[in-house]
């Protein structure tokens, strides 16, 4: 029963949760980008390995959906705020994908799935929804993003970030509910 057991946590430790996740969801990725500047890729780094995506998934699926929307939505606006990053062009939709990541996880913690196949569902909609959203913003608003150069940023350079996800995600969850099934 690989996360069936979820505890209710309430709205105020959901709270403190998503607040954590997104500070660690803040610096996280500014350890790829010190490792980008010492390597010469500059902010590649955190394209190609997603590093924002990690604390906020895991919020949802430990803490529930609250605690992963609102990281979903601290997170990138507080490293824009802080660092200038995500770029102002695409932080609309990284919080749109980040608070489905959030929501999503939160929402799925609690089914009998596999964990991998919670991911795989939370990365999918999380995505289908950011491509939404950019085209609404290309369609609607007359954007002037690149519709090819951000789909291949989503999918193409971005997957080392979703392969990491795969292997890190459920050997953390695994993790917690081993300590959880030996102390009750």
């Amino acid at each position: 029963m690989i996360l069936t057991q979820v505890k209710r946590f309430s709205v105020k430790i959901q709270l403190v949760w998503g607040i954590l996740a997104a500070a660690s969801a803040v610096l996280l990725p500014q350890i790829f980008h010190a490792v980008g500047v010492v390597s010469g890729t500059g902010p590649l780094l955190g394209k190609v390995f997603l590093p924002m995506h990690i604390p906020v998934i895991l919020a949802g699926l430990i803490f529930g959906s609250f605690a992963g929307v609102v990281a979903g939505v601290l997170s990138p606006v507080l490293s824009f705020i802080i660092t200038g990053m995500p770029d102002s062009a695409l932080l609309p939709f990284i919080v749109v994908e980040l608070v489905c990541y959030g929501l999503a996880a939160g929402l799925l913690a609690k089914t009998k799935l596999p964990v991998f196949a919670k991911l795989v569902i939370i990365q999918l909609a999380g995505r289908a929804l950011r491509i939404i959203s950019v085209l609404i913003a290309l369609y609607g608003f007359g954007s002037q993003l690149n519709a090819v150069s951000v789909l291949k940023e989503m999918f193409v350079v971005s997957l080392p970030g979703i392969l990491l996800q795969w292997a890190v995600i459920p050997l953390i969850i695994y993790r917690i509910n081993g300590i959880k099934t030996k102390n009750g």
